[in-house]
């Protein structure tokens, strides 16, 4: 059993640990700020070719797949979770394309996500359909003037990078809307240039700003039959893609524990208090410690984790092993950020110093892709069904 990466996975590593600290973290407090797309940054993760790194080497992309890609998010969030949400869009909406699309599919919409010349997003919830994926109401219906066609209608929300997308993977019903069958939903590619399609409002967010979230109309879209991805009623691709997701966003959950740990160490160690350092105390040594420690784990959880989605191993016996790392890197971002909150104390809520921010990013990954709830409740499942046992 080797815990090393390989030496092109810590090539990447590093080449991403010096454009995060040069380019990601000079920006990342006005982007905040501002909440403007931080178009410079997807220009730089163009040229270093991160973009590419989950895209299938066939179809134009660096092949570096789940892992490679989990390794350069972590860095990056450690300064910026809007710029490592950048990169976990070139994942997320394309995943389930690669997962079950055919190939004309691959070869029209993913060279595009590699080159930086195309963007997508992922639409699943809905207002009344978070965790309760069954309660989607948008409709696709047979399209009455092309066999094999639908017409869809309904609205998306809370889609990460809705308003930058040239396409969109949208889930939809295309059996009656109160079915909770699982072959009732269906995935589709609609292509933002479409008629019926648009941007409604943008949501107003406590934090990782400069990526707009926000609801994707969807008004009697004709979507075409070649734009059906895997088969008619294929509702088990949205927890394909899903499953296959959890060391991605787990990965944001690490880089930001990582970087608020960093800075509130180094803050402790100048800070002088009682005749000494903050960091001279043993109370405050073993919240570092601990810290530490949760870190720790939740990069051995993420790793394994991204290695099974890149060997497919992303079906219902591997969920509780991904939901884990998904569920604990997560949690462990919320309590980093509040331990550096707390260090660096009054100091550590105002915005002259990055751990508010820090604090504010960290609970939305705790929601997104899959609450912590509904993590340990598949976690839970996977016990109570032999998924994971111990002899």
């Amino acid at each position: 059993m080797n815990f090393e990466l390989s030496d092109e996975l810590q090539a990447l590593q590093a080449s991403v640990r010096r454009l995060a600290q040069d380019k990601v973290r000079p920006r990342a407090r006005e982007i905040d700020q501002t909440g403007e797309y931080p178009a410079d940054l997807f220009e730089t993760f163009r040229d270093a070719g991160l973009l590419a790194l989950c895209i299938p080497e066939d179809v134009g992309g660096a092949g570096a797949g789940v892992l490679g890609l989990t390794i350069a998010i972590e860095e990056v969030a450690k300064y910026s979770n809007t710029a490592a949400l950048m990169l976990l869009l070139t994942r997320l909406p394309t995943g389930p394309v690669m997962i079950a699309g055919d190939d004309d599919q691959k070869r029209r919409y993913l060279p595009g996500i590699a080159d930086g010349s195309l963007r997508a997003a992922f639409g699943l919830s809905e207002p009344q359909a978070g965790s309760d994926v069954m309660g989607m109401r948008t409709r696709a219906v047979p399209d009455p003037d092309r066999e094999g066609g639908w017409v869809l209608t309904g609205t998306k929300c809370w889609m990460s990078g809705v308003r930058e997308a040239d396409w969109y993977t949208v889930f939809a019903k295309t059996a009656e809307p109160q079915s909770r069958a699982h072959d009732s939903i269906t995935a589709f590619i609609v292509e933002r240039r479409w008629d019926g399609v648009s941007v409604g409002r943008t949501d107003k967010k406590m934090g990782v700003r400069g990526v707009d979230t926000g609801e994707l109309v969807l008004d009697g879209v004709r979507v075409p039959p070649e734009n059906v991805i895997g088969e008619v009623g294929g509702f088990r691709l949205a927890m394909l893609g899903l499953n296959s997701m959890r060391p991605i966003v787990a990965a944001r959950g690490i880089g930001l524990a990582e970087g608020a740990l960093m800075y509130a160490t180094e803050y402790v160690k100048e800070r002088a208090a009682f005749g000494k350092t903050i960091a001279d105390f043993q109370g405050i040594r073993w919240e570092i410690a601990k810290c530490a420690v949760d870190i720790e784990a939740a990069r051995l959880l993420t790793y394994r984790a991204a290695a099974m989605s890149d060997a497919g191993k992303f079906a219902k016996p591997d969920v509780p092993f991904l939901s884990m790392a998904k569920y604990f890197a997560t949690e462990v971002a919320v309590r980093a950020s509040g331990l550096a909150v707390q260090l660096l104390g009054a100091a550590g809520y105002m915005e002259d110093h990055p751990t508010e921010l820090w604090y504010r990013d960290a609970r939305q990954l705790t929601i997104v892709e899959g609450t912590s709830q509904v993590q340990l409740d598949l976690i839970g499942r996977g016990v109570l069904d032999g998924d994971l046992w111990w002899d």
